[in-house]
């Protein structure tokens, strides 16, 4: 093992393209937000402390509207989010990111620290951020 590489961490590379939204709000009104906030994200926000983080991607309103011919004005986010969503500790070393993302098919995940998201890190950040910039 080379002991003398630098440890780049999720919280190097996360980014802060995303919003925190209710899950009672329309997907018309999330691709609003999406596109308004420049966000590739939106993280559903939990309605109460036992509650979770749910997770949005422009993919998911794809495959849970679009193609199944649902009309965004009258779905509901909490309908076609992912809950509960896989997150990241900002220490996480981003190799470790990278094989829990392989693990668990996913692209995305929010990093949060002490029940706060602080961003979020996907591939992308983690290959260009992560390997470019060492």
């Amino acid at each position: 093992m080379n002991s003398s590489r630098k440890v780049v961490r999720a919280q190097d590379v996360m980014t802060d393209e995303f919003a925190i939204i209710d899950g009672l709000i329309t997907v018309k009104e999330a691709l609003q937000i999406f596109k308004e906030r420049g966000a590739k994200v939106l993280i559903i926000d939990k309605r109460h402390e036992d509650d979770e983080y749910g997770l949005l991607l422009l993919s998911d309103i794809a495959k849970n509207v679009v193609a199944k011919d649902r009309s965004p004005e009258r779905v509901n986010v909490y309908e076609v989010m992912a809950k509960p969503l896989i997150s990241v500790d900002p220490q996480m070393d981003i190799r470790y990111c990278a094989r829990l993302f392989e693990s668990f098919g996913l692209a995305h995940a929010p990093v949060i620290e002490a029940d706060k998201v602080l961003g979020v890190v996907n591939y992308h950040n983690i290959v260009l951020k992560g390997l470019l910039e060492n």
